[in-house]
């Protein structure tokens, strides 16, 4: 018996040590093998990077890119062949064969080659991502050696997205660019910008240049938390240039992930109406950019819903769908003071031309009338969950925010739906009881994040299926700069990732939080700024 024990130990023993340790990865992948530790991959400057064919360039570039930039290698680029027979070479293939979800990839570690498979261009790009995490965190060497493994991976969700507000605090397009990265990083593919609100109207509309000249600026901005300790009187603002657009979805593109503009209506609406007050149920009554935060209902930022609004929307709907490919544009439709149409004689009118039940019907109108011009160009409208008021615009998207309740509704209804509620998905709230920086006064913790699952327990097995994918939402009140965004986003990003990519079974707290820890080492490799008191 003791020799069977000592057997059995020694055999264990034998196995560890030929095995490699399984990476920390994050998103956890759908099924991941470890090889023999001996097996090891070496990475060091006579390795070559090969392509099946010239679309997965992209993916090429972006991988020697980033090797070049944090690893100081420059790698070559080659064609692969089918007799392929180079050493020290990572391979990006594309596959004739279509798996069921397709971008799922493959990506097989061995000593002379690493080798990602797909049969999609965003599959490559993927396996790329994952290949960058099992590089070291040790950039001191020359040689950089990679785990032997087998992995088979694919995302959860289609719709896997992160949102960035501009208009309460403007980014630059270096900024914006950054930011895109670290949604590529974590396998994101959407893209929500935020371009227009209350605070400021950041692009660019040729045919009305009066929205950057004046909406875009405000002349001050509250101080600390609202209702705030006064007003800093600093005239702030900016706005980007379509070239500069352009620009952002280009690289996103490179990055496969869909920029959604999103062009505010009819709520939200204070840098138009600034502009052009005869759009406003007050036209009278001069309107300027807002200075302060929480201003729902506290001022007419309300469009009127005329033909003189519909054909300035559509304008500067029509110049923005030029500037952006995606399929989706984003209008809206939160938070709309209704009260302001219900003292309008204009809007009263209508109401009873039309037939309208009430100013939510109004509401419904006002986004049927927006839906069926955008739809006229073969895009498709997303709105928040409010466009539910007074009947949904027939082939609207759903981002519900205020809870789950509008998703749920949606997906009864037979529409995609992307869940976003502020209770787990809002990372301008603090990660903190006590934070170390102004945020606004909710607390989401890394936990709430990692463990809310965009899949209501509440629906019904049929109307599962219309649950589109999540979404993180970041909010710019109280987030002035890119560290400042950074401080927010992560590791909550790092959780957002997992539950729209990973399996649900795969999903384990206390392992994700160990695998945190190589995670944040990556973070201070790209200079990231966390928070250190997760250490």
């Amino acid at each position: 018996m003791k020799l069977l024990l000592n057997s059995l130990i020694a055999f264990l023993l034998i196995s560890s040590a030929a095995t490699a340790q399984l990476p920390d990865l994050i998103p956890q992948p759908v099924e991941m093998k470890a090889g023999l530790a001996s097996n090891q991959f070496t990475l060091n400057s006579n390795t070559i990077v090969l392509t099946s064919d010239t679309a997965l360039r992209k993916s090429a570039a972006y991988l020697t890119g980033f090797i070049q930039q944090h690893y100081h290698l420059s790698l070559d680029t080659a064609i692969y062949a089918t007799n392929e027979k180079r050493k020290n070479v990572i391979s990006l293939i594309r596959t004739a064969s279509v798996p069921p979800n397709l971008n799922q990839y493959t990506l097989s570690v061995v000593k002379n080659a690493i080798t990602i498979s797909a049969a999609t261009d965003e599959g490559i790009f993927y396996g790329v991502q994952t290949l960058l995490q099992l590089l070291p965190v040790d950039t001191t060497v020359s040689n950089y050696k990679i785990a032997a493994v087998d992995i088979t991976d694919y995302p959860r969700f289609d719709y896997r997205g992160m949102h960035l507000d501009v208009s309460r605090h403007f980014f630059d397009v270096a900024f914006v660019k950054k930011y895109i990265d670290y949604l590529a990083m974590h396998k994101l593919n959407y893209f929500h910008w935020h371009l227009t609100d209350d605070h400021g109207w950041r692009i660019e509309i040729k045919k009305y240049p009066e929205l950057t000249e004046i909406g875009a600026w405000r002349n001050g901005t509250i101080i600390g938390l609202y209702p705030g300790k006064g007003n800093d009187g600093i005239r702030y603002g900016g706005y980007y240039t379509q070239e500069e657009i352009k620009e952002v979805v280009k690289y996103a593109t490179d990055r496969y992930i869909t920029v959604i503009p999103e062009i505010e209506m009819p709520g939200h609406s204070l840098p138009v109406l600034a502009a052009f007050p005869a759009l406003s149920t007050t036209p009278a009554i001069p309107k300027k950019v807002a200075e302060t935060w929480g201003i729902f209902n506290k001022f007419n930022n309300v469009l009127l819903p005329s033909e003189q609004t519909f054909t300035f929307l559509e304008d500067v709907l029509t110049e923005v769908m030029e500037l952006f490919p995606s399929p989706y544009i984003h209008i809206g439709g939160d938070e709309c003071a209704k009260i302001w149409w219900k003292q309008s004689a204009f809007t009263q009118k209508l109401i009873k031309e039309k037939g309208l039940k009430d100013e939510n019907g109004v509401q419904s109108y006002f986004i049927h009338r927006i839906e069926e011009f955008v739809n006229s160009k073969g895009k498709t409208i997303i709105g928040w969950d409010e466009i539910l008021d007074g009947g949904l615009a027939p082939n609207a998207i759903v981002m519900s925010w205020r809870g789950e309740k509008g998703g749920i509704a949606a997906a009864k209804q037979k529409h995609k739906v992307i869940m976003t509620p502020e209770n787990a998905m809002y990372f301008n709230h603090s990660q903190f009881m006590k934070d170390d920086s102004l945020t606004a006064n909710k607390f989401i913790p890394l936990e709430v994040v990692y463990h809310y699952d965009p899949v209501s327990a509440s629906l019904a097995p049929e109307d599962e299926q219309y649950i589109w994918g999540g979404q993180g939402n970041l909010w710019s009140e109280y987030i002035s700069n890119p560290a400042k965004v950074e401080y927010m986003l992560f590791p909550r990003l790092d959780a957002l990732s997992e539950i729209l990519w990973s399996p649900k079974n795969k999903r384990n707290y206390p392992d994700f939080k160990r695998r945190l820890k190589t995670q944040f080492k990556r973070y201070d490799l790209l200079n990231i700024n966390y928070p250190k008191r997760y250490l």
